[in-house]
């Protein structure tokens, strides 16, 4: 007897080991996957609802309705009656409303993973799989280098980060496309050359391949693997050694420090000012250095939502915003 198509067996392969981890940490818990409709969400619902009861889980699923296009509740509505036919349960539909802090892309992701997590905390589930791709890691990584970003932004998309799981992430898209059920929607965003994820996807890794040669994207992918290392071991020594304390910190400390630590412990502190992450850049970071290196007397520096910081008698203060310190996570 002939097994699956080699795409569906590589989905679940994938899903089959991460859906293990959390059996061992979490026996018999449900798991929500998050479907849009789209080919590579699909997928992995399906893939999902295949392997969950063999790794003796639960599994449902959320579809997010951002709003953004007139079809936007018909295809969420359609994304869930998918999920159903499928065997998810339970399946949820949340209908978000998508700012404008950080650009189109940015604050609809905002939006989603809001509504990811609470979709989790309303169900109980332990995770919500996403269903990013190898080549989603590779964008990832060519959109932070366009950025002039650090390490952290080069590390792309963590495979695991709080409720939310990325299984797919070692599988290039065409394999998971080509494990899709019947049915999937394609996001016209997908090929909107105004958004940069559009203009990477169809043009700048392509070029790229055609330039390099095959393989661009997996080597992206494995550059991110490695950043994400050295900048998680980096981020860990930060935190175990901030100077940083209610906002204070001496500049003698800082300078002493290797400039990865400092400007590490510069964004933290403005973080924990109440800064939102998304509209703390890189230029910003730069800024609150040259208060250490250049400094010649300048005045306060405003930080993005409201926060300041200022150098005065030999130490670098950050003030927050006018809606108070952030809580400060590792």
């Amino acid at each position: 007897m002939s097994g699956p198509d080699p795409a569906v067996a590589a989905v679940r392969v994938a899903v089959r080991t991460d859906l293990a981890a959390v059996a061992r940490e979490h026996p018999g818990a449900l798991v929500l996957v998050a479907c849009s409709g789209g080919a590579d969400s699909l997928a992995l619902a399906a893939a999902t609802a295949f392997e969950a009861p063999r790794a003796r889980l639960r599994a449902g699923a959320v579809t997010v309705d951002h709003g953004l296009h007139e079809r936007s509740a018909e295809v969420a509505a359609g994304a869930a009656a998918a999920c159903r036919a499928l065997g998810l349960d339970p399946v949820r539909v949340h209908r978000v409303a998508v700012g404008r802090t950080g650009g189109p892309e940015a604050a609809a992701r905002t939006a989603r993973h809001e509504a990811l997590e609470g979709a989790a905390a309303a169900t109980g589930a332990v995770a919500v799989l996403l269903a990013h791709t190898l080549d989603d890691q590779a964008e990832t990584v060519l959109l932070g280098l366009a950025r002039g970003s650090g390490t952290r932004s080069l590390a792309g998309m963590p495979a695991v980060r709080g409720h939310l799981r990325r299984p797919l992430l070692g599988l290039e898209r065409a394999t998971v496309r080509a494990a899709c059920p019947p049915g999937a929607w394609e996001d016209p965003a997908n090929a909107d050359r105004r958004l940069a994820r559009a203009r990477v996807r169809h043009a700048v890794l392509p070029l790229l391949e055609e330039q390099l040669g095959p393989g661009v994207a997996r080597a992206l992918a494995r550059t991110a693997r490695a950043a994400r290392d050295d900048a998680d071991a980096l981020d860990a020594l930060a935190a175990a050694g901030d100077p940083f304390r209610e906002g204070r910190a001496e500049v003698g400390a800082l300078l002493a420090a290797p400039a990865a630590l400092r400007r590490r412990w510069l964004r933290r502190a403005a973080l924990a000012a109440g800064c939102p992450a998304g509209a703390l850049g890189a230029g910003h970071v730069d800024a609150l250095d040259a208060l250490l290196l250049d400094w010649h007397g300048q005045g306060a520096l405003a930080l993005p939502g409201g926060a300041s910081a200022l150098r005065a008698c030999g130490t670098l203060v950050m003030t927050p915003g006018p809606h108070g310190p952030a809580p400060l996570h590792p």
